[in-house]
């Protein structure tokens, strides 16, 4: 039987590809993955994935231009990203050529090759950087305060143009925080999962974070994954908040952590001035409004649910590095 669709991604390997890619499986996609590296692509995906990789260095028009013209995909995913977390101000120029340029270089090769194709982008709550008003909708002016938000922006407005003078099904999913067992370490979630299962199983004694009142929107990786997918089956292109509406701060977050090992946070989390960020006026909240009314599309796993799956993964994951050892 034919597959009903056929879908590229790029940044196939992160956490957003690896719940997108299952979940176009589970509808019968044809999924194709462009990856800088086979080899670090197949170490993270599922061993049973029924995906496509093809290495694309993300600069490649050439490449990308054929690619694109050969598999016409129905839906295109760009998830790649020069990613954020601590390192927003580190390596500005590949952060620019990532997160920037390698979004004009997909979307004009759609334009060239495949117009018919309908493409999302996984833009980020770093547009708004420190932005005069909270929660954020889709009218909120940006203002990024770092390389990051700023090649993303760039992506964002490249987008609205192609859009708009070409005609191209071109969307922009505004993603807020969302978190899962996937999130590389450097990200705080993660930093502090993980941190909790080192504790727990008496491999540290404490974690060492920044400010415990920073304010954020945390979500499900899934469930922001599926909403994108949602984008593309609109009948028109627009861009969209993805987000849970709620805010939470770190120390909330820390509090369900070690709460779930049956651990007292205030016993083990220290601060520290390195990592230290100041209290942000308007914190980055979501509003989704818009994504619920159109798409029918909420965040549907909760802050504490999130927190408590990614705590189980890192506890079993450094219990199998023991026991390999």
């Amino acid at each position: 039987m034919a597959c009903k669709n056929v879908a590229l991604i790029t940044g196939i390997s992160g956490q957003d590809g690896r719940f997108l890619t299952d979940y176009l499986l589970s509808k019968d996609y044809k999924v194709y993955g462009l990856t800088r590296r086979i080899p670090d692509a197949n170490l993270k995906m599922s061993p049973n994935s029924k995906v496509s990789l093809i290495e694309w260095d993300y600069l490649d028009f050439e490449k990308l231009d054929s690619l694109v013209s050969s598999i016409k995909p129905q839906e295109f995913y760009n998830l790649a990203s020069f990613s954020s977390g601590a390192s927003m101000f580190d390596d500005t120029i590949s952060m620019i050529d990532i997160n920037g340029k390698s979004v004009v270089l997909i979307l004009e090769a759609i334009k060239n090759s495949s117009k018919s194709t309908r493409f999302c982008q996984a833009s980020s709550s770093e547009l708004f950087g420190n932005c005069k008003e909270s929660p954020q909708n889709e009218n909120t002016p940006f203002n990024p305060r770092s390389p990051y938000g700023a090649a993303k922006l760039m992506a964002h407005n490249m987008i609205k143009i192609y859009r708009d003078k070409y005609g191209l099904f071109a969307t922009s999913a505004i993603l807020f925080n969302h978190e899962s067992p996937y999130r590389d370490l450097g990200f705080i979630s993660r930093k502090i999962t993980n941190g909790v299962a080192k504790i727990k199983l008496n491999k540290a004694s404490s974690l060492e974070l920044g400010n415990l009142d920073a304010i954020r929107d945390w979500g499900y990786a899934k469930d922001y994954s599926i909403g994108m997918w949602k984008m593309l089956q609109s009948e028109k292109p627009e861009d969209y908040v993805l987000a849970t509406g709620i805010p939470h701060t770190v120390r909330e977050m820390c509090k369900v952590a070690f709460e779930y090992v049956g651990l007292d946070y205030q016993n083990f989390v220290a601060t520290s001035s390195l990592d230290y960020r100041p209290q942000e006026q308007f914190p980055l909240v979501g509003d989704p409004s818009k994504a619920y009314k159109d798409l029918g599309w909420r965040s549907e796993t909760s802050f504490e649910d999130t927190i408590k799956l990614m705590v189980d993964f890192d506890l079993e994951l450094l219990k199998s590095s023991e026991s390999a050892n």
